[in-house]
């Protein structure tokens, strides 16, 4: 079964609109059985894929997860990349900035953390947190660079503008970036939320801090419209992914990392005449 990942993409220059994208799509899978196939099938083809991505050396992929509490982006990247070489890759989680980082612009924590070429990096959260979490709550700025607060539309172009340059200047030299805002309801979240408190396997997932958190709710989807309609471009894509089925979620993210690893045509690196030569004359003297 083929998912179109397209039907989830923000073209640039789109004009965001959360309600108007499903956080409840109809399922990519017909039934349980037939999503666990599809995913070990698709889980398979990330491991081959990736294997000769990280052969080629050619190009660095930077995946980013963006989204509300309780959407599922820790799942769907254990799911999705289970059967990744962990070699190749690296995750990283961006928390609350320490005061060592607020002595820096904005980009600086999560720049010094990109990818190599050859790897898979992925962004539990990231510098988009600094036009989000941020925007919801201004006093943060406080501890950043003084004169920021000064004019708040200047403040986000200006944010938006630093990213797209960012993500520009990387896509020039060799950094792929795809970019999930896994999209929940707010309804569903609440499910999610009663699941942590009543499943005593699940308590440590909550944290008091996300239910003030969800007070906000209307501040964060506003912030994130404008984050997606400003960054979303061509060579760093936002795909909005409905996020109230968890399997649903986990296949398009899958679908989407297949489609991006094809898209670049890596190989294994040639081996020339010289190297050929070699590799005969070794294999000589090991037959002796």
């Amino acid at each position: 079964m083929k998912i179109d990942s397209h039907a989830y993409r923000v073209p640039e220059g789109t004009k965001v609109k959360l309600r108007k994208w499903a956080t409840l799509a109809p399922p990519v899978y017909k039934s349980n059985h037939q999503y666990r196939k599809i995913l070990e099938s698709h889980v398979e083809q990330l491991s081959s894929l990736q294997e000769v991505h990280y052969a080629a050396n050619r190009y660095a992929l930077l995946l980013i997860f963006q989204a509300m509490d309780a959407a599922g982006k820790d799942g769907a990247i254990r799911h999705v990349m289970s059967g990744i070489n962990p070699q190749g890759c690296q995750v990283f989680s961006f928390k609350v900035p320490s005061a060592a980082e607020l002595e820096h612009d904005f980009l600086w924590r999560t720049t010094r953390l990109l990818p190599p070429r050859g790897y898979i990096g992925i962004f539990n959260r990231s510098y988009y947190e600094e036009v989000l979490i941020d925007r919801v709550h201004p006093k943060l700025l406080r501890a950043e660079f003084a004169e920021s607060t000064r004019d708040s539309k200047k403040l986000w172009e200006g944010r938006y503008r630093s990213i797209v340059d960012l993500e520009q200047h990387l896509h020039r030299n060799g950094t792929r970036i795809v970019k999930f805002f896994l999209h929940l309801s707010k309804e569903e979240q609440r499910k999610r939320f009663l699941a942590r408190i009543d499943e005593p396997q699940k308590n440590w997932k909550f944290s008091m801090a996300d239910i003030r958190e969800r007070e906000f709710w209307k501040d964060y989807m506003r912030a994130y419209e404008g984050c997606l309609s400003a960054t979303s471009s061509d060579i760093a894509p936002w795909y909005i992914v409905p996020a109230d089925d968890k399997p649903s979620a986990r296949l398009i993210v899958s679908q989407v990392l297949l489609d991006t690893l094809n898209a670049l045509g890596s190989s294994y690196p040639a081996v020339d005449a010289r190297q050929r030569r070699e590799l005969r004359a070794v294999r000589r003297r090991l037959m002796k």
